[in-house]
């Protein structure tokens, strides 16, 4: 996959699969700490032990619409090929964890793409769910948050064209705000 975001979408769509109402996506620059972080939390159904250690096998999957599996592959060889890892935390009736760690300035790191856009996109998707997106600079923080959006609308959906268009500027907005100068990607 050539941008961060589409695996992003990959663990997303998978936490729905596992019957999720709620997602937080997190993604954490640290410059200080050549540090990418992105985490994704579902309180889905989980997994057991030996699913968490089945992963790394793209003939293991959970779902029925098809046979293999590679999102979490593909995420960790990312991950590791750009001097960081991926981990699975997860417990049955529980939820699941996603944490991939990548060095912010290694050479093979791909792209994180339009993670805005990767949000919104989710979000508008999948209206009756609701997601939490946190975007760390250093020591700024931007949050996202569908429940209170959902207040502020009063029953404007969010899958409404106008509203996509909104948020996704007002997300990219503030990501942009936040990593002031530093906008590179």
């Amino acid at each position: 996959m050539n941008d961060l975001s589409l695996h992003i979408i990959d663990i997303i769509q998978n936490s729905l699969s596992a019957g999720a109402s709620l997602i937080s996506i997190t993604v954490k620059e640290l410059e200080p700490d050549n540090l990418m972080v992105i985490e994704i939390t579902d309180n889905g159904k989980g997994m057991t032990a030996k699913q968490v250690e089945s992963l790394d096998d793209p003939f293991f999957t959970s779902r029925t619409t098809r046979r293999v599996g590679m999102g979490i592959p593909l995420f960790r060889d990312s991950a590791r090929q750009s001097g960081g890892d991926l981990a699975v935390y997860s417990e049955p009736g529980q939820g699941t964890t996603v944490k991939a760690t990548f060095e912010l300035d290694h050479i093979d790191r791909p792209p994180l793409g339009d993670v805005a856009n990767t949000v919104i996109l989710m979000v508008a998707a999948n209206p009756e769910k609701d997601f939490r997106f946190s975007y760390i600079f250093n020591d700024k923080v931007y949050l996202f948050d569908t429940i209170e959006v959902k207040e502020v609308l009063e029953g404007l959906p969010l899958n409404d064209p106008s509203v996509i268009r909104m948020l996704t500027d007002m997300v990219r907005a503030n990501i942009e705000d936040i990593k002031g100068d530093d906008v590179n990607e």
